[in-house]
């Protein structure tokens, strides 16, 4: 696997091997911290549920309540920070495991995020006794890596995003060349501390890291820059005075260097030595930044600033004395601590002028950085593979890498529970939200410097016990003044020369003083160089003795180093088998996360075909109680209408039974009278004669009975 050259900032090279890690990746960690009301009597839109869950509700009399559109929320984070948190625990959870990594060298951004008067830059700073994030993280690297700093000007920036050594002579000269400059400002170090920063951490609160390299040097640089209206300046940056034509403050450019990382072109890069001093660099750039008076906040940040902690580490040689004057070795982390202004809107504060232009550059900012979550969450949620716009503002393009995986990303969301802000506090909590499932690959562990561990340690116990010897053999070491070597008291012996002028050709006392004077110099001399072979002698038998033993503790060290290479062996196969159980673990959970999304859908399915079917069988029964209905009404309609049919039959019947009558006492009134004519046709015909009125009668009854109405049939 090929490493990053250490001579540069440990991050992604243009070419790079995948390496066992690449495709780790982690959330951003999202934390949210509530600040107090600002008095008793304002109205509360914030609760908090648990210690990841927050809760909001609409303001009493809203238009939001009125209308309906929105409902109490809730929200979760990692972590949620309420109204007693203090600065310390804050800290612990959030930007501790940041400085960490920043010591082992890896990179890392926090950054705080919230409305205009949430506490954002209380957060960072803090007050005197309750030192915020910045001034806490300071602490503790210096407390980590005091014992070993390296001296000023031993590392020095390349102005390319990187760093060189050099060597302990040109540092020196380069010292004393900045203490000869009497014309040049004082440093940082030399001023009076300011007394309301002097006591920003309590003795107690201090921490350190664990798993320092001992056989390393580091040094700590620092930067300060805000990003006004989309131009960033330099707040650390000396600029002569003019009270003639005095010039404004020169923007900056944004760069690329050959890792393809961004950093900012000609920044001030200050070389701090203790927290102190750190901190009084931050707080003299602090005063240049742009804060203005609005109807928000008193003292509300115009600008987004930007503090970087830089960390210079380089090993230190075979002997353990001096820094490895090798480029490639040199490992430098930085951790960046971004107070992004506050957004606001134009119709609460009544901004005009420069402070309207000032507002809508901060909203603009803050909405590209919005866009570019969005867009990086959804090619990591869906494939795809849309152009991220970090361009389109400085604080994005300026943080690129670390989204492209140079280092972890931590947000703290701010918030002020008045119900004044709940509209924008409602925004804020959703992109938040959406900014947790945005994840960033794990930074590539820096590679281990080839040299035997344990040299610094190993070089001083050499010094300690070579002074031991010498003190037993050869008396006390030089510089001793209680108990002086014989060389030193041969040295204090030296008679001093007696004064050689001669004024008179007859002084025979000057010439023989003299030469008395140098043979006793001489003799003593002799005494020296003796002493001094003797000493030689000494040290060059111990130094063989010493030689003796370092074979044996180097054979020993090569016999161990066998053993480590064994259990180097066993641990590798371990971790292979870690990896492969961790990957198994992964397809599985990934199984799982599938199956339980097809579970959830399958219920969501069950539940509506459920809705369905008693819908349906709702539908059912009232189509079947219908019908109950209409075959009773059907059933009423049936025996009505038979009922009516009978009476109609039985009506018809007997009409026709009537007619039939009718017609049969017709045809026997026929039949009698045909009977009557026939018979009286053979009686007497005289008989006839006399009673001619008898068939005309019957005639008439035959047409009465005939003209008779017969019954109407029924339709």
């Amino acid at each position: 696997m090929i490493k990053p050259p250490r001579g540069k900032t440990p991050r992604r090279p243009a070419l790079k091997k995948p390496s066992n890690n690449s495709n780790l990746k982690d959330p951003v960690g999202v934390y949210c911290r509530v600040r107090p009301l600002g008095s008793e009597d304002q109205e509360c839109c914030i609760e908090v549920i648990s210690e990841t869950t927050i809760q909001l509700h609409p303001p009493e009399g809203s238009k939001v309540n009125r209308n309906g559109e929105f409902k109490e929320t809730q929200y979760s984070f990692k972590n949620v920070f309420g109204l007693n948190i203090s600065q310390l625990e804050l800290f612990d959870n959030v930007a501790k495991p940041l400085v960490d990594d920043v010591i082992h060298c890896k990179n890392g951004l926090l950054f705080t995020y919230g409305v205009t008067g949430s506490g954002k830059t209380h957060t960072m700073t803090g007050s005197p006794g309750e030192g915020g994030l910045l001034p806490r993280s300071l602490d503790m690297i210096f407390n980590s890596i005091g014992p070993y700093q390296a001296k000023r000007y031993v590392f020095k920036p390349d102005d390319k995003n990187g760093m060189e050594i050099q060597t302990s002579v040109d540092a020196l000269l380069e010292r004393q060349k900045r203490e000869s400059q009497t014309s040049a400002p004082k440093t940082p170090s030399r001023q009076r501390p300011d007394p309301e920063f002097a006591d920003m951490i309590n003795v107690e609160d201090t921490c350190k890291a664990e798993g320092i390299d001992e056989d390393s040097v580091y040094s700590v640089f620092v930067s300060y820059i805000e990003i006004y209206n989309n131009y960033i300046y330099d707040l650390l940056e000396e600029v002569p005075y003019d009270p003639i034509r005095p010039k404004p403050p020169q923007s900056k450019i944004l760069r690329e260097d050959q890792n393809h990382n961004m950093y900012v072109a000609g920044c001030t890069e200050v070389e701090v030595k203790s927290t102190v001093e750190a901190f009084e660099v931050f707080w003299k750039g602090q005063k240049k930044r742009r804060i203005a008076n609005t109807q928000l906040n008193r003292e509300s940040s115009r600008s987004h600033s930007v503090f970087i902690i830089k960390l210079a580490q380089a090993p230190l040689d075979a002997d353990g004395d001096n820094v490895l004057q090798d480029k490639d070795q040199i490992s430098v982390s930085q951790l960046c601590l971004v107070d992004l202004a506050g957004s606001e809107r134009t119709s609460r504060t009544r901004a005009e002028g420069s402070r309207l232009r000032e507002a809508g550059n901060i909203n603009q900012s803050l909405m590209t950085l919005r866009t570019c979550i969005e867009v990086l969450r959804e090619n990591q949620m869906y494939g795809t593979n849309k152009m991220v716009p970090y361009r389109d503002s400085k604080v994005t393009h300026l943080f690129k890498n670390y989204f492209d995986g140079e280092g972890k990303v931590r947000m703290i969301v701010c918030v002020n529970p008045k119900a004044d802000d709940y509209e924008e506090t409602m925004l804020v909590m959703r992109f938040a939200e959406m900014t947790q499932e945005v994840e960033v690959a794990r930074p590539v562990d820096r590679p281990i410097c080839g040299l035997t561990p344990g040299r610094r340690n190993r070089n001083q116990a050499f010094k300690e016990e070579l002074t031991r010897k010498l003190e037993e053999r050869g008396g006390p070491v030089n510089g001793d003044l209680e108990n002086p070597s014989a060389i030193e008291i041969l040295i204090q012996s030296l008679p001093p020369l007696p004064p050689c002028n001669l004024v008179d050709v007859n002084d025979d006392q000057t010439l023989p003083r003299l030469i008395e004077c140098l043979e006793k110099r001489h003799r003593i001399r002799q005494m020296m160089i003796d002493e001094f072979d003797k000493t030689a002698g000494l040290f060059k038998s111990m130094l063989q003795e010493f030689d003796g033993t370092l074979m044996a503790k180097e054979n020993f060290i090569q016999e161990q180093r066998g053993k480590l290479g064994d259990k180097d062996r066993v641990i590798t196969g371990q971790k292979s088998e870690v990896d492969r159980l961790e990957k198994k673990v992964k397809t599985l959970e990934y199984k799982i996360d599938i199956l339980q999304k097809t579970t959830n859908i399958y219920e969501v399915d069950k539940r509506s075909l459920q809705q369905e079917l008693e819908t349906k069988d709702q539908k059912l029964q009232r189509e079947l109680s219908e019908k109950r209905r209409m075959e009773a009404r059907m059933q009423g309609v049936v025996s009505n209408t038979k009922m009516k049919w009978e009476k109609e039959c039985e009506r018809r019947v007997a009409a026709k039974q009537m007619e039939m009558q009718n017609k049969l006492w017709v045809k026997d009134e026929k039949l009698k009278q045909l009977k009557a004519i026939v018979t009286e046709s053979k009686s007497e015909r005289p008989e006839r004669s006399e009673k001619p009125e008898r068939p005309s009668r019957e005639k008439d009854m035959v047409k009465k009975r005939s003209v008779s109405p017969s019954p109407v049939p029924v339709r």
